[in-house]
């Protein structure tokens, strides 16, 4: 059964095309029909969310070390602007360092994942994003 839970996008932020391409891979054999977006560093992000993604209601997967922009500083800058600060974020990264967890929790993230966790289907990942989307409420958002 495809399904498009409250019209929600997802944006995944990683330089990793391996994983991007698993992540979005995932969520089509789920039948999961939500819109999947993709940046490769927090400049092109940032860019989406200015843009194109403007106004509409989102999920960030955000990888932490990346090129540019790195996943630190884009959580610095999105929490410090009026327009994004209230991005809902969830970390998805390879490192398991409680400096990083701490550093990303600071920030305001919704949750911390690490991919080596996950099954390589990443299945676990939409299960907790889905029944993540159906529980909350999102706020009306007016451009």
């Amino acid at each position: 059964m495809a399904e498009d839970y409250k019209n929600v996008t997802i944006l995944i932020v990683d330089d990793d095309e391996i994983d991007v391409t698993g992540i979005k891979r995932a969520f089509k054999k789920q039948g999961i029909l939500n819109p999947v977006e993709s940046a490769t560093n927090g400049v092109e992000a940032l860019e989406a969310l200015r843009g194109e993604l403007s106004g509409k209601p989102l999920i960030v997967l955000l990888d932490l070390n990346m090129p540019k922009m790195n996943g630190f500083e884009f959580l610095q800058e999105i929490r410090a602007d009026k327009e994004l600060q209230t991005t809902i974020v969830f970390v998805l990264t390879t490192s398991k360092s409680d400096e990083d967890k701490l550093s990303a929790y600071t920030k305001n993230i919704a949750g911390y994942l690490v991919k080596s966790e996950l099954d390589s289907s990443f299945q676990k990942l939409i299960d907790l994003l889905t029944s993540y989307w159906r529980a909350i409420e999102f706020p009306e958002i007016k451009k």
